[in-house]
């Protein structure tokens, strides 16, 4: 028992003797809140002084002192006699000599690496540029699915407005063939007023809740409606084209035409161009309907028969 005791107490001796020196090899990053920013610059730390961090975009980063975290994008970083803790880097150099001290890792992404072998650095000199490849290997596929599933969702919308409001669709797409003018004005402006009412309406408590209501949801909604009408109106320009008769209910047009204006929403402004069209039926339908007016002729009735002579 004597000799355990004796043991245990010329280990803790030799813990307590250990210690200072342990922490001497591990730097100590004293937090001082000052963050080192240069946009187009060049950012120079010297020696004796310290920084929490130092971001730098299209310069270099010359360290000298103690920094937590050097970051720099489409630049150099120059380390000469510095304590840092981690760097990370991408479309340049990094530059590590003798006296210098990286406690962490250096990460890279497509810049070129010296480190002079009298360095000390703790963790690991490595590119991220596998990683962005295995990453992009695994996200690929389910970015992939995500589309295709958007893709059936907005297929399944455009039948379900088939379905429920073909008079609708048509009497919108009647205004995108016989007034585009007014109707992209329509579409242009709803773009403007309507956001514009929302927050107008979130100046006072009692219509907070009525401007968050028309830009989170009737704003998107209309929006998204007017996608489905462009693309049936699509759908029907090119499957009935010319023809004197129409289906009662336009479903294959929806899912010609939506399949249609997703590919070619891949060209830039192309498809903004069609959801804008189809945006402004929707508006203008609203309005006219909201007034009352009608596009349809009033039926007239036949005469009355008269009867005869007495």
């Amino acid at each position: 028992m004597r000799r355990l005791s004796i043991i245990l107490a010329a280990a803790a001796l030799a813990l307590s003797l250990a210690a200072p020196a342990v922490l001497a090899a591990e730097p100590r990053f004293d937090h001082t809140g000052q963050v080192l920013i240069a946009f187009n610059g060049d950012v120079t730390v010297p020696a004796g002084e310290s920084a929490d961090a130092v971001l730098v975009t299209g310069g270099t980063a010359t360290i000298a002192g103690q920094v937590e975290s050097v970051v720099v994008f489409d630049g150099d970083v120059v380390l000469q006699g510095a304590t840092v803790k981690t760097v990370f880097a991408t479309g340049g150099t990094v530059a590590i000599d003798a006296t210098s001290t990286v406690t962490g890792d250096v990460r890279t992404l497509d810049s070129t690496v010296t480190v002079d072998p009298s360095a000390t650095v703790g963790g690991n000199v490595s590119s991220i540029n596998a990683d962005l490849v295995a990453a992009t290997a695994v996200l690929a596929p389910a970015i992939m699915l995500f589309m295709l599933g958007l893709a059936l969702v907005t297929i399944v919308a455009g039948l379900a407005l088939a379905a429920l409001g073909a008079r609708q669709v048509r009497a919108a797409e009647a205004l995108i063939t016989r007034e585009p003018g007014e109707t992209i004005l329509f579409g242009l402006a709803g773009l403007v007023v309507i956001p514009l009412i929302a927050v107008l309406a979130m100046v006072t408590i009692i219509g907070a809740p009525l401007g968050l209501a028309i830009l989170l949801m009737v704003w998107p909604a209309a929006a998204f409606a007017g996608y489905l009408v462009a693309g049936i109106w699509i759908g029907e320009w090119l499957l009935h084209r010319g023809a004197t008769e129409r289906p009662a209910r336009p479903y294959l047009a929806a899912v010609v035409g939506l399949v249609i204006l997703q590919v070619i929403s891949l060209i830039p402004l192309v498809g903004a161009v069609a959801s804008l069209i189809g945006f402004g039926a929707v508006l203008l339908l609203a309005w006219r309907t909201f007034r009352g007016t009608s596009t349809t002729q009033p039926a007239t009735s036949p005469p009355a028969t008269q009867p005869m002579g007495a």
